[in-house]
């Protein structure tokens, strides 16, 4: 059987739209008008999230309550948003930016965890997203099956330009997205590490293949949290460098997105 079971179907016309979806909940009092920010990160750590809106006196935005926590932060003039608090994964990810898409957002970045497949990763390094190599779900819904997942190339390259402005070491490389952590095989992680791949995670190959479709730009960044080697799988979520190194990579999008 072909995947999706209905070839070409990012071709075909969708049933139910997000622009539908938005006028009921609008009909229905959930979602109020207001003036879009032109950029928001995706968090997927909670912790960071706490600390971001902590640090920047974040305000609460309105938006769909059961599907996300957002904050606008003044100091960027409206310009910059933040959403958490949605859990992980590509069909998430695809909801949020089709959604804010058509709410009028333009820029897109995802940072989160990601686990490092190169012998020299360590635990805390920051690795810009060139590319990701789509074995999930959610892309062959919107992209053809030969097509890559690619993130915006100007807005990745002002993210590069604003980390290393800061000084902030990160390295540049693909990843491999999948949905199913636990089926991550010995096999598999042989085949990408041997293809240069940096990194293994569950959302960039959606994140750029919505956002292609949409006409918005999307950009993504990790930092490694979990090494995947040949001696075995070594994690360490609990890495009080985790939350600092991806606070680095916030401020220089949240720069970014408020210059841009």
């Amino acid at each position: 059987m072909p995947y999706p079971n209905f070839p070409d179907k990012h071709l075909s016309t969708p049933f139910v739209t997000p622009q539908r979806f938005l006028e009921s909940a609008r009909a229905e009092g959930r979602l109020e008008d207001f003036a879009a920010p032109k950029g928001v990160l995706l968090v997927y750590k909670r912790s960071l999230m706490a600390s971001l809106v902590e640090h920047h006196a974040a305000e609460p935005d309105r938006r769909i309550p059961e599907l996300t926590a957002a904050y606008r932060l003044p100091h960027t003039g409206g310009a910059v948003g933040l959403l958490g608090d949605f859990g992980i994964g590509g069909p998430v990810v695809s909801i949020l930016v089709e959604e804010h898409a058509t709410l009028g957002v333009k820029y897109f970045f995802g940072l989160g965890l990601a686990g490092g497949l190169q012998p020299e990763g360590r635990t805390g390094d920051i690795i810009l997203c060139t590319n990701a190599i789509r074995d999930e779900g959610v892309s062959h819904h919107y992209l053809p099956a030969d097509a890559d997942a690619l993130p915006s190339q100007s807005f990745t390259a002002a993210i590069a330009t604003e980390l290393s402005r800061r000084g902030v070491e990160f390295r540049r490389g693909a990843t491999w997205t999948i949905d199913a952590p636990y089926r991550e095989t010995v096999d598999e992680v042989r085949h990408y590490r041997a293809a240069g791949v940096l990194t293994v995670e569950m959302e960039a190959a959606a994140l750029f293949a919505v956002a292609a479709v949409r006409g918005v730009e999307a950009a993504s960044a990790f930092v490694l949290s979990d090494l995947l080697g040949e001696a075995g799988w070594t994690p360490d979520f609990n890495a009080a460098l985790l939350d600092t190194q991806l606070a680095l990579i916030a401020e220089a999008a949240i720069q970014v997105i408020t210059e841009i």
